[in-house]
């Protein structure tokens, strides 16, 4: 299955979970330490735009945190969209994409990248809104497959994930997904 159709599914959810988000909510914890929802819609808008300028350009190494202005809905679908358009052409996968500070990859692996951090963040999302998170089990299989790849040492080097964390030997993909990038798969809002 293509990693890019994959994300495009994965991106559907949670397009209908950043829908429900109102302006009150930004204030709102999530799962990822010392950031509120509005941190995370700004990491997510400033990433998905990164992503398309490195398919477009070959390399993307100022990631800033993206600009939601008055809408942050609506900021967060135009950065989808520019994603989707700009890994629509085939050859991107073929290009080798500088990703900030992550290094330079083929265009498959910076789509796996994107995948992986789409699951992850949407889990983030959900939770935050306390929303059911439903993403496409080939999506997460896939995100899982290069979680498994990701050392645990270094990570606090550049702050990308946190150090993973035990789960049940009955953990669901999703669970061991989560708890491999440093989440409690059992964290709630309250």
């Amino acid at each position: 299955m293509d990693l890019r159709e994959l994300d495009r599914r994965t991106l559907l959810v949670l397009d209908k979970i950043v829908a429900a988000a109102k302006p009150e909510d930004l204030s709102r914890p999530t799962p990822c330490a010392g950031w509120t929802l509005e941190d995370l819609l700004r990491h997510q808008v400033g990433e998905n735009h990164a992503f398309a300028t490195a398919a477009r350009d070959g390399s993307a190494p100022d990631w800033d945190a993206g600009d939601l202005g008055d809408d942050a809905v609506a900021a967060y679908r135009a950065s989808v969209d520019d994603f989707l358009a700009a890994f629509a052409d085939d050859a991107v996968l073929e290009r080798r994409l500088t990703i900030n500070h992550f290094g330079t990859f083929p265009g498959t692996i910076a789509a796996h990248m994107h995948l992986v951090d789409t699951v992850a963040h949407g889990w983030d999302l959900a939770r935050t809104l306390d929303l059911p998170y439903e993403p496409d089990a080939d999506a997460v299989h896939a995100a899982l497959q290069l979680a498994e790849r990701i050392p645990d040492e270094g990570r606090e080097k550049n702050g990308s994930f946190a150090h993973s964390v035990e789960t049940g030997p009955e953990a669901s993909e999703l669970d061991r997904f989560l708890a491999l990038l440093g989440r409690d798969p059992a964290w709630t809002l309250s």
